[in-house]
C-alpha cells in the first residue's frame, strides 16, 4: 500500500526480455509453488507431530512406533520441499525481481543464515532418522531442535515476502537500520500469516497419518487403526484452527485488499468461498470417515478435497501479493522475446521430473509404515 505523501523508489526492471509470455511464468510460478506447498506441509506437519508422538509416548506407547515410522520419512520430505521450492523462488525472482531482491537486501543476514538453519535442520533430521530406535532420548531432543530450526527458516521467508510487497515502508527501514538486519516484525500481518502457514501443516501432517493408516490397514489393522484416530483427530483439530487464525489474517489486512475477498474481486472472492466450503467439507468428511472408520474416504475422500482447498489458498495468496503490488507493478512492462525452440524442452523436462520424483516416491515407500517385527 502507499502511504500518504511517500513515493517509494523502486529498482528498474529488468531489461532482458523474457523467454516466454508473462501468463507462462505466472502459471510455472502457480504451480511449482502449490508443489513445494504440498511437500512442505508433509514435512513440517510430520515433524510437529513426530515430535508430539514422542513427547506422549509414554502414555500412549503407540506413538513411540508413529515417532519412529514418521521420523524415517522427515529427511526424503525435505529433500523434496528444497528442491520443488527452487522453481518457484526462481519464478518470483524473474517476475517480482525488483521488489524480491530490495527486501532480501534490507534483511540480508536473516536471509543469509537460512542455508545454514536449512543444513543444520537437515543434519539433525538424518540423525532422528537413523537414532530414534536407538537413542530416543537424544533424537527427541535433536527432533525439537531441528523443528525449531526450520520454523526460523519460515518465519525468515515469511519476513521476507510481506516486507517485498510493501516498498513504502523500504526507506524509512533501510535509513532506522542500513546493517541488514531488518525484519518485517511492524507488519499486522506478518504473525496470522505465519501461524496461518503453520497449522496448515500440521492439519496435513494429520494426513499423512491418515495414509499411513491406510498403508498398514491390511496387515497391522490394530495400529492403523490408531494413527488413523491420531491423525484424523489432528487434522480436524488443526483445520477448525485455521478458520480462527484466518479470520485474524483477513480482518489484519488494510481494507481495500480485504474486500478483495468479498467482493471487489471475483476470482479472489470465489477462490476465498471454495476455499472456506473445502475446509467444512474436509473436516465433515473426516469425522464421518472417523466414526464410520472408513480408511478410505478419510484418505482419498479429505486428502483430494484439502489439495484442493491448498490450490484455492495458494492462487488467493498470489492475487493478495499482486493486489499490494498493483501501484507499482505492471505486466505490461515486461519485454517478451518468445525462445520457442528451447520452452518446450524445458516443459518437457520439468514435466518429466515431476513424474520421476512421484515414481521414486512410490519405490521409496513413502506412505508405508515400519512393521511391528522390524521395531
Amino acid at each position: 500500500m502507499i502511504h500518504p505523501g511517500v513515493i517509494p523508489t523502486i529498482p528498474a526492471i529488468d531489461p532482458n526480455p523474457l523467454p516466454a509470455p508473462y501468463w507462462v511464468f505466472k502459471l510455472l510460478l502457480l504451480v511449482t509453488f502449490y508443489l513445494h506447498i504440498l511437500a512442505m506441509n508433509l514435512m513440517l506437519g510430520g515433524a510437529a507431530l513426530a515430535l508430539l508422538a514422542r513427547l506422549t509416548s509414554s502414555r500412549h506407547p503407540m506413538r513411540s512406533r508413529i515417532f519412529l515410522d514418521v521420523a524415517k520419512k522427515i529427511p526424503t520430505l525435505l529433500a523434496a520441499t528444497i528442491t520443488l521450492g527452487i522453481a518457484p523462488l526462481l519464478f518470483v525472482q524473474v517476475i517480482y525481481g525488483q521488489y524480491f531482491y530490495t527486501s532480501t537486501i534490507l534483511m540480508a543476514w536473516p536471509w543469509f543464515l537460512v542455508l545454514v538453519l536449512l543444513i543444520a535442520a537437515y543434519y539433525g533430521f538424518y540423525f532422528v532418522a537413523h537414532n530414534g530406535k536407538r537413542r530416543p532420548g537424544a533424537a527427541g531432543v535433536v527432533l525439537f531442535l531441528s523443528l525449531a530450526l526450520v520454523l526460523l527458516i519460515g518465519f525468515i521467508y515469511t519476513n521476507n515476502f510481506t516486507l517485498m510487497q510493501t516498498p513504502a515502508r523500504w526507506a524509512a527501514r533501510y535509513f532506522a537500520d542500513p546493517s541488514g538486519w531488518n525484519l518485517n516484525l511492524a507488519d499486522p500481518t506478518l504473525i496470522p500469516r505465519y501461524l496461518h502457514f503453520i497449522t496448515a501443516a500440521v492439519a496435513v501432517g494429520g494426513l499423512l497419518l491418515v495414509l499411513l493408516a491406510l498403508a498398514r490397514w491390511k496387515h497391522d489393522p490394530e495400529y492403523a487403526a490408531y494413527i488413523f484416530r491420531f491423525g484424523g483427530k489432528t487434522f480436524e483439530y488443526a483445520t477448525m484452527a485455521q478458520f480462527l487464525i484466518g479470520l485474524w489474517f483477513l480482518i489484519s489486512l488494510p481494507r481495500d485488499l480485504r474486500m478483495l475477498f468479498m467482493g471487489d474481486n471475483p476470482i479472489a472472492t470465489a477462490m476465498f468461498g471454495v476455499g472456506v466450503l473445502g475446509s467444512l467439507a474436509a473436516i465433515f468428511l473426516m469425522s464421518e470417515a472417523l466414526r464410520r472408520q472408513n480408511i478410505r474416504m478419510g484418505a482419498f475422500g479429505v486428502t483430494g478435497v484439502t489439495a484442493a482447498v491448498i490450490l484455492c489458498m495458494s492462487i488467493m495468496r498470489d492475487n493478495l501479493r499482486d493486489a499490494y503490488l498493483k501501484p507499482y507493478f505492471h505486466p505490461s512492462q515486461f519485454a517478451v522475446k518468445t525462445q520457442w525452440a528451447v520452452f518446450p524442452l524445458f516443459l518437457g523436462i520439468f514435466i518429466g521430473g515431476v513424474i520421476l520424483w512421484l515414481v521414486m516416491l512410490r519405490r521409496y515407500g513413502l506412505f508405508t509404515s515400519t512393521r511391528p517385527t522390524e521395531e
